[in-house]
């Protein structure tokens, strides 16, 4: 048993205090979350109207300048034109804010649209490079094409390059991978539709095959855009974290602040191009409940404010590690703890006048701090030293009991 008492006054003080301002970083939330909803909005439409124009174009240019290639190209912009509305949907959709049904939000929306444009490319590539390989196999079937053909393919490699540059802008300041991922699939597009003038521009020039050829690599690209927006899909689904990397910049973020002596189990995981965070926090074990709350709620301010993607924060204040010592389910509490301190310390009528009783879970056992009123010391110090000890003794004979400290204030 440690032994310790000392004399002190307690002094209450009162006065206004400055409360942390939780709604700001709540509206802060809010008005970012609308930041995104807007700007999804504003580039999906835009690149709607974009991809209408090239779907049409491209299919007419396609089929009466006699290439296949770009035919096909321009079916890939009717693709983009239905994934610009999937993405529009998802975005309002992601943009709501959290209620009965989605308390965490619906962010995955934006994460099951990015998988369902994925399956979507993939089928769109298929169908093309099964007919162009087809065409392949049978020469009576490749086509001449037209110098209006290959205008309209230089006419969609402007068109959308723009978008790109466009659409990526507004990813980077909103962070939204379904934007970027959007982005990038505007400049495939314009990938693709330098392949295919190649094969247009080839094929005037007497090889014939080559716009057939440039359907296939078309159709190869837009496989790969699938396959990279589906795995990432997937990823967020299946909860994957945070780069390695950017977890250790937030675990430096947490053990910068002076009140955490250490952290564990920092565990992370992405949705919808946000991420959120859970930690545990090890704090002085004798610090007050509202202090350690105090410290989470910095822990959560100091991450939502220097890494823009965390957009969610919880914080495990521990007295000590529980990784290396887990928490005994078996210890008493508050109330039964109190009853068996009344029955060790029945002998001793001082200890029914206490002002306060504090429990540390601690170490496998409990620690019980005892606060005496002044006036049971304000005779011979060896009394009240005496009477701790008195205290201290009973207590001692229960091993639940690690420790007791006596306070007289």
């Amino acid at each position: 048993m440690g032994s310790s008492s000392h004399h002190r006054h307690a002094r209450a003080l009162s006065g206004p205090v400055d409360e942390p301002n939780n709604g700001a970083g709540k509206d802060y939330v809010d008005a970012r979350a609308k930041e995104r909803v807007k700007a999804i909005s504003r580039t999906t439409l835009v690149a709607a109207l974009s991809n209408s124009l090239l779907a049409v174009g491209k299919i007419l240019c396609g089929w009466f300048g006699n290439s296949h290639a770009l035919i096909a190209d321009g079916v890939h912009s009717v693709s983009d034109l239905a994934s610009d509305l999937l993405v529009y949907v998802a975005g309002h959709r992601a943009g709501e804010a959290p209620d009965a049904e989605h308390p965490y939000g619906h962010q995955r929306f934006e994460t099951v649209a990015t998988l369902i444009l994925g399956i979507f490319l993939a089928a769109v590539a298929l169908g093309i490079a099964w007919d162009a390989a087809e065409r392949l196999f049978e020469p009576e079937q490749l086509l001449r094409p037209s110098w209006w053909a290959l205008a309209a393919a230089a006419g969609s490699i402007l068109v959308n390059e723009a978008l790109f540059w466009y659409t990526l802008f507004y990813a980077k300041r909103v962070r939204s991978d379904m934007l970027r991922a959007n982005a990038w699939h505007h400049r495939s597009d314009a990938i693709s539709s330098i392949v295919v003038l190649i094969g247009i521009a080839g094929t005037l020039a007497g090889l014939s095959y080559l716009d057939a050829v440039a359907s296939v690599l078309v159709a190869v690209m837009i496989a790969k855009i699938a396959w990279d927006l589906g795995r990432e899909a997937v990823s967020e689904l299946v909860d994957a974290g945070l780069e390695p990397a950017r977890v250790g910049e937030i675990r430096q973020a947490i053990t910068a602040i002076a009140d955490v002596r250490s952290l564990h189990m920092l565990r992370t995981r992405t949705h919808g191009g946000q991420a959120s965070a859970d930690v545990h926090v090890l704090v002085d074990p004798y610090i007050s409940v509202s202090e350690g709350h105090m410290i989470s709620v910095l822990v959560e301010k100091r991450l939502k404010a220097g890494f823009d993607e965390i957009s969610e924060v919880i914080v495990h204040i521990d007295p000590e590690d529980d990784e290396a010592r887990p928490v005994r389910s078996d210890l008493p509490l508050r109330a039964e703890a109190l009853q068996q301190l009344e029955q060790l310390c029945a002998g001793i009528p001082e200890f029914a006048e206490r002002r306060r009783v504090l429990l540390h879970y601690l170490h496998g056992a409990l620690e019980v701090e005892i606060l005496l009123p002044l006036s049971l010391a304000t005779g011979m110090d060896s009394e009240a030293e005496k009477l701790a000890r008195r205290i201290r003794h009973a207590i001692g004979k229960d091993p639940v009991f690690r420790q007791a400290r006596v306070y007289y204030g």
